[in-house]
């Protein structure tokens, strides 16, 4: 968008302050990470009793760590979502917490 020119402002084309919103609700993520020890099964289970996801989220989020290696399974915030990274790993699945990039 090109700015419109004004007596204040001599030079249209320089950058001008602008309000930025920045939705803070939800600045972590959940990963969970591919291993050669845990079964589909146990993941699913795992994703089920600890994330709350229905069978057919967590089959879906299994299916993706197995494939691309990560997936995450849950946002939110980091006090939310750290007692969950921990029961995960706690099982013997990787999981980290990480921000929102």
């Amino acid at each position: 968008m090109i700015p419109i020119s004004n007596s204040t402002s001599p030079r249209p084309w320089e950058s001008q302050e602008e309000d930025v919103v920045v939705d803070n609700a939800t600045p972590f993520r959940l990963i969970v990470w591919n291993d050669e020890v845990n079964t589909f099964e146990w993941v699913i289970e795992t994703l089920m009793e600890v994330c709350g996801h229905t069978h057919e989220q967590a089959e879906q989020s299994a299916i993706i760590i197995h494939f691309k290696g990560k997936s995450t399974v849950k946002t939110g915030d980091y006090d939310t979502l750290k007692p969950m990274c921990d029961a995960i790993t706690e099982r013997g699945i990787g999981a980290t917490v990480e921000t929102e990039k």
